[in-house]
């Protein structure tokens, strides 16, 4: 249910995943900013849609890692003094996780479908995580999400951790065959609860 006029509510910097700003993205966003949220869904590949994984891999790989992050880092400078939440779709995910952790006034990072490493100097003051993956997930396995756990609580992160068994890797695209309807729903449901946990007062 939308919140009223006057509330104050959580900023969000939405990326997408390794095949763009798929439909997908802008309905999520969408569903952020009825619960009242403000969701700025930046598009790091410059209108291009990637119609399988490989296609967006090969866009990935074109446009490069650091250029990425570079869009990704231009997309947040306007809104970051407001405090944003930063989140993402698998490599968007990533993206998310670089950014939230350089961050000092960032509110809180939430990841769907995919984590980055941590550099080990990573620190951060209480920064609210929740993570949602599919379980299991070939590109998130279980060795990696302990390891990405245990280094995100030294960082200083107050994570949580939530694994949707039998769910694709995207689950929350309806248009893709890792759909998920039931974990998707989940998703949502628990991100909007954090969202509201990690709204300024």
């Amino acid at each position: 249910m939308p919140v009223g006029r006057d509330t104050i509510v959580a900023t969000v910097l939405l990326f997408h995943s390794v095949y763009g700003l798929r439909p997908a993205v802008h309905a999520a966003a969408d569903r952020l900013r009825e619960a009242g949220h403000t969701v700025h869904v930046p598009d790091l590949y410059d209108g291009r849609v990637a119609g399988s994984v490989e296609d967006g891999r090969d866009i990935e790989e074109a446009i490069g890692h650091e250029e990425l992050l570079k869009r990704a880092v231009a997309a947040a400078a306007p809104h970051s003094e407001d405090g944003l939440v930063y989140a993402g779709f698998s490599l968007g995910a990533a993206l998310a996780q670089n950014l939230a952790l350089a961050d000092a006034k960032a509110r809180g990072l939430l990841l769907l479908h995919g984590t980055s490493d941590l550099t080990d100097d990573a620190a951060v003051d209480d920064l609210p995580v929740q993570l949602h993956v599919a379980d299991p997930d070939p590109f998130e396995t279980h060795d990696w999400l302990n390891a990405w756990y245990l280094r995100m609580r030294r960082a200083g992160a107050d994570v949580e951790v939530f694994r949707h068994r039998g769910a694709g890797h995207l689950y929350t695209d309806p248009e893709l065959p890792d759909h998920d309807a039931e974990a998707a729903e989940a998703t949502w449901r628990t991100a909007l609860g954090f969202l509201a946990d990690v709204s300024p007062a």
